[in-house]
Formats: C-alpha cells, sequence, structure tokens
C-alpha cells in the first residue's frame, strides 16, 4: 500500500508520489532483472525534489522484516543495503520516497566479482552532440578490446556505457582496467575529455567517470527515476539510436518510457547472457599503451 499517494514529489510536472508508484510497478518486469542481487542505496525525498533529499543505503532498524537485505563490511562496523528482489520490495522503495535507485556493479552473494564495468559520461556543458560522440568513440574504443557494450541515458547530461562481465574478475581489477580504459580514452582527444574529479579542473570538457566501477560504488540503475525537472529515467537504449541522433540524455521521461517498452521490450534484455572475461582485453590494452 502507498501512503500519501497525492504528495507532489515533482512540484513544476504536477508528478505524485502515486505516480511514480504506478510507473514502477509498471516497470517492474523490465527493470527487476537488472536489480535483483544488486546492494541498493536510495535516493529519498520525502517533501519533493523541490526540497532537500537525502541518501540511505542502511535498513537495519526499523523496516519489514520480508525485506531481503545484505550486510556489507565498512570501515567501522556494517552496512545492511536492501536488496529488490519482487515489486512488492520495489514498491516499498517508491513509498519511501525513493526516486532514484544507485545500484553496485556487482550481486550478492559475490559482492567481490562484478558482472558490469561502467562508464559514465558527464559533460560539463549541455552538448548532445559532443557528449553522444564521445559515447560512440568509448564503444570503438571497448570493440577492438573485443568488449561489446550497452548505451543507456543518465537522465541527466549524459550516457552510462555498460561492459557485461562473466563475473570471474575480482573487483579491484575491474576498477583497474575501467580507469587504465578510460585514462587511454582521454589521452585520445585530451581537448574534448578528462578524467580530472574537480569540476573547475574540467574547463568544459566531458568527464570520463570511472569510479562507478569500485566496492561501495554505484550507479543509477535502469530505468530508475532521476530527481530532476521532467522526471527523467536513466533508460536502456540502442547504438543505432545514438548513432542516428534519435536519443538524448533527458529523452526518456516517466511519461514516455512506458510505451517504449511495451513497443520494443527491455533492448538490454541478453545483455546480462553476454558477459565476457577480461582476460584478453587487459592483455590488448597492456599493448596499446605500450
Amino acid at each position: 500500500m502507498i501512503t500519501h499517494p497525492e504528495k507532489v514529489l515533482f512540484p513544476e510536472d504536477g508528478i505524485t508520489k502515486g505516480e511514480l508508484a504506478t510507473y514502477y510497478e509498471a516497470i517492474a518486469p523490465v527493470m527487476l532483472p537488472h536489480l535483483r542481487g544488486r546492494p541498493v542505496t536510495m535516493e529519498r525525498y520525502p517533501a519533493g525534489i523541490g526540497r532537500q533529499g537525502f541518501w540511505q543505503k542502511d535498513v537495519s532498524k526499523g523496516f519489514p522484516d520480508w525485506l531481503e537485505r545484505v550486510e556489507v563490511p565498512k570501515k567501522d562496523g556494517v552496512v545492511h543495503h536492501p536488496v529488490v528482489t519482487d515489486v512488492q520490495s520495489l514498491l516499498w522503495t517508491a513509498n519511501q520516497n525513493t526516486i532514484t535507485h544507485h545500484v553496485w556493479s556487482s550481486r550478492v552473494p559475490d559482492l567481490k566479482h562484478p558482472d558490469v564495468c561502467v562508464f559514465d559520461l558527464d559533460p560539463s556543458i549541455d552538448d548532445v552532440g559532443s557528449v553522444r560522440s564521445a559515447a560512440i568513440g568509448l564503444r570503438d574504443l571497448l570493440e577492438k578490446l573485443t568488449l561489446p557494450s550497452w548505451i543507456k541515458t543518465t537522465g541527466s547530461k549524459g550516457f552510462h556505457i555498460v561492459v557485461p562481465l562473466d563475473g570471474k574478475t575480482p573487483i579491484g581489477q575491474v576498477a583497474r582496467f575501467a580507469d587504465a580504459v578510460g585514462k587511454l580514452f582521454v589521452s585520445l582527444a585530451p581537448d574534448a575529455l578528462t578524467q580530472e574529479f574537480s569540476k573547475v579542473d574540467r574547463r568544459g570538457r566531458i568527464y570520463v567517470d570511472t569510479g562507478r566501477n569500485g566496492y561501495h560504488s554505484t550507479f543509477a540503475a535502469a530505468y530508475t527515476v532521476r530527481a530532476r525537472r521532467g522526471a527523467p529515467v536513466s533508460a536502456p537504449c540502442t547504438w543505432k539510436e545514438i548513432e542516428r541522433g534519435e536519443v538524448e540524455p533527458g529523452t526518456f521521461t516517466i511519461r514516455n518510457v512506458l510505451e517504449r517498452v511495451q513497443k520494443l521490450g527491455d533492448v538490454w534484455g541478453d545483455m546480462r547472457r553476454r558477459g565476457k572475461t577480461l582476460k584478453r582485453p587487459i592483455e590488448l590494452l597492456a599493448k596499446m599503451n605500450a
């Protein structure tokens, strides 16, 4: 049961908590396969996106016994992350005013061996053409490393490029590989790309963020809503749509992505079955950097 469904969470758009919950219930068949087993950090907005929200990792106190969770060690103890397994638990997160679900790159029971490697292209300015070209360029580099990649909108200004893995490479090695790929990619176009974390040091360039691959690191889940005007969705798309200029980072929203999924299904539907080893790509990357 959704409490206070009339609560307005997106004031400029009139989108209510009830509408958000209805979206998550409807999108669940394609969203849940990408969520299952992954520790979740909930980005919650009890007073709507016009007010300060907060991120919540731990659900150790005051939460239903039936909610699946995973205990993750941290420096001074443990964190009990929720794990979304079904429609009930997805709707429970929505009832907590969770707009965005941020997930790990690995799944229980083996959190130390991720099944995806994530690259986040974050432009300093709204320049769709440049970030689209950068996405295609990164895809081409990954193909040279024998790695197929999938793409989704971030629902913000950029794109996520995701490489499915076979779950056999340790998370530290995946993180180092992603960082090395990012460095090589930036070196090919240093005037347009950067790995500078500080925004002031980016000087208008696209930030190639590889930091989504470490232990405890997260990225916005496929089909999750972002806390921005218009309720954009971080939605999977196809490389052909990117090449033809049909999709922008904010193209898909809570009010149009369901119709798309009804027509096309989940364009990431077979991604999990396509996981690759990093053994050969690591060798090829070393040769490129030699």
